[in-house]
């Protein structure tokens, strides 16, 4: 395909070689160094930490000047989401659609934990680059010996990593939410301490017994480790998935 048939967003996705211009000094800047940058200043401060005028600081460049290697602000975002999605490598060779599943979500869980910036980028489009692409490819493959069809399995892996990311985003904003040193258990109890004195079984019955059941903030449950509810929610959702390609009908 002629390099003049892709669009500019894709090829910079893609680290497609570009014509240089004719003329003037050859610039030190590429895409690879400003979305480098850019990730890392996430790394290090957070998605408000990688804005355009920030990374043009870093570079000591004008921010406008970026606009030639990134597009704009939205695409800046989309090239850092790639970039920082390195695929994993699968922890062993899974037994089935299932096992495969759960350890392609498991990987992304602990991608979005270790760079808990990436859900927050707003996603613009449908995957694009290289690393999404890749993830993509590897979901496809558990699938494959399943009779679901090409718009079912696709509707599996937005779900699945829809759940993810969600609850990625989740937890970190619940972290962020709770006082200094207080764990999760202490959070929930203090949570649901509260609600039990305004919420009636009258008004309310389900909730009211769930939170009678001291469902929240049970140690015995595991409810600091933030990989517990993360997998129980998980299972959940593969156990849905099992039923589709058990009567697709």
């Amino acid at each position: 395909m002629a390099d003049a048939a892709v669009p500019a967003f894709i090829q910079r996705l893609w680290r497609l070689p570009t014509t240089p211009p004719r003329r003037g000094r050859k610039s030190a800047l590429t895409v690879e160094s400003v979305v480098g940058t850019a990730v890392r200043l996430a790394d290090n401060g957070g998605l408000d930490a990688a804005t355009l005028p920030k990374v043009a600081e870093e570079l000591d460049v004008t921010a406008m000047s970026l606009y030639r290697y990134v597009g704009s602000k939205h695409e800046l975002l989309q090239l850092m989401m790639d970039a920082a999605s390195e695929p994993r490598i699968p922890e062993r060779t899974a037994s089935g659609w299932r096992e495969g599943l759960h350890l392609w979500a498991v990987d992304l869980w602990i991608l979005y934990r270790s760079r808990p910036w990436l859900p927050r980028v707003p996603i613009y489009r449908a995957p694009s680059g290289p690393h999404q692409i890749a993830w993509l490819e590897r979901g496809f493959t558990q699938l494959a010996a399943t009779d679901l069809d090409w718009k079912e399995k696709l509707a599996a892996l937005t779900l699945l990593s829809g759940y993810v990311r969600q609850s990625a985003l989740l937890q970190r904003e619940l972290e962020e939410g709770r006082e200094p040193n207080q764990a999760q258990a202490d959070s929930e109890r203090e949570y649901g301490a509260a609600l039990r004195l305004v919420v009636t079984s009258e008004e309310f019955p389900q909730t009211a017994a769930m939170l009678a059941s001291q469902v929240l903030g049970n140690d015995s449950a595991g409810d600091d480790d933030p990989d517990q509810g993360f997998l129980e929610g998980l299972e959940l959702v593969l156990d849905g998935l099992a039923a589709q390609i058990a009567d697709p009908d």
